[in-house]
């Protein structure tokens, strides 16, 4: 049995949304009586005609990034199959706009709510876009690396390995023939119940015991390098180890912490806003807490407030994602 280590520290939209926005724009671009040949960006180019309307490569690229084909600013060259294949997607999109049109669809009360709908989201995430890349610069990546750097306790890592088995009187019969000199990798095959290490001579790699089941960290407490730790007790069955080394935890890399720091100063940036603008606006709230919406789950009322023991964790950990657009537009600025 491999034992379960907690997560470390460190959301895009649904491809179903992403095609609701498309959709809206190319019902839009239909019920215009005329389209603009002029490029819509520099350098584009026309990759199909439908009915008289140009297809750009732009918008090809554009879907190709809502479907999550593709990351924001990722080249897709013309020529490539995956091109192709969504250049029809958009020639379907915009037959189906076409005809959606022709049936008056769009007169629709649903359709022209749905329509208004996927224009405000799209107006939202380009005021966000702009926003994130003012504020998420190298320089400000850089500062919160720095401030996350002082604040962050390094750990100590521990290499071993470890023989799991039934029972205990099977675990002392190990231990004693290990410390007569027998292969630990050997009997690690022979004797070990678990499938995630046996063929690898037990190894568990490096680990700190914070992540580990209790029963380990409890045994590895005092252990030193090349000490013999066991038998104890685990979910599993009995476990006998034997330390292989113990290091300092390296701390995270820049590049391993960007992602996570740019999601933080983005939510930090939509945070600001809409705290200014809801605070600017009247906005009533026409329903009760959830709670109280029939069918609505109900909390326990032993349940502790704040929804129990959380785990602690840093200000960039209680950052939620931010929307793919202005994550998307966040990275490339800081790439500049």
């Amino acid at each position: 049995m491999n034992p379960v280590r907690k997560p470390r520290s460190l959301h895009a939209r649904s491809v179903l949304a992403a095609a609701v926005i498309g959709l809206a724009l190319l019902v839009a671009a239909c019920g215009r009586g005329g389209v603009d040949e002029r490029p819509p960006e520099p350098g584009d180019t026309a990759v199909a005609r439908v009915d008289g309307h140009a297809v750009w490569a732009s918008d090809v690229k554009r879907e190709a990034v809502a479907q999550g084909l593709i990351g924001e600013g990722e080249p897709l060259d013309v020529s490539s199959d995956l091109f192709r294949r969504v250049l029809d997607e958009v020639i379907d999109q915009k037959l189906l706009a076409a005809e959606a049109i022709e049936r008056k669809l769009d007169k629709d009360p649903v359709a022209q709510r749905r329509l208004a709908a996927a224009r405000e989201r799209i107006l939202g995430d380009m005021l966000v876009e702009g926003m994130v890349e003012k504020a998420v610069t190298e320089d400000n990546i850089r500062g919160l690396y720095g401030e996350q750097q002082k604040l962050t306790k390094q750990s100590e890592e521990i290499r071993a390995r470890q023989i799991l088995v039934p029972t205990q009187a099977e675990a002392e019969s190990v231990k004693k023939l290990l410390t007569t000199g027998a292969s630990f990798d050997a009997l690690a095959m022979e004797r070990s119940k678990d499938e995630a290490t046996r063929f690898k001579g037990g190894d568990l790699d490096y680990f700190t015991v914070d992540i580990m089941p209790e029963p380990y960290a409890v045994a590895l407490k005092d252990a030193k390098k090349g000490d013999l730790v066991g038998p104890f007790a685990i979910a599993g069955g009995w476990v006998v180890m034997r330390v292989e080394d113990k290091r300092q935890e390296a701390p995270m890399s820049l590049e391993e912490a960007r992602p996570q720091i740019v999601r933080f100063l983005t939510y930090d940036q939509v945070r600001d806003l809409l705290e200014k603008l809801r605070g600017g606006a009247k906005v009533e709230m026409l329903v009760g807490k959830g709670q109280d919406i029939p069918g609505a789950p109900q909390e326990p009322a032993s349940a502790p407030p704040g929804g129990g023991d959380a785990a602690p964790s840093s200000d960039l950990d209680n950052a939620p994602p931010a929307s793919a657009p202005a994550q998307n537009s966040a990275q490339n600025s800081a790439k500049k």
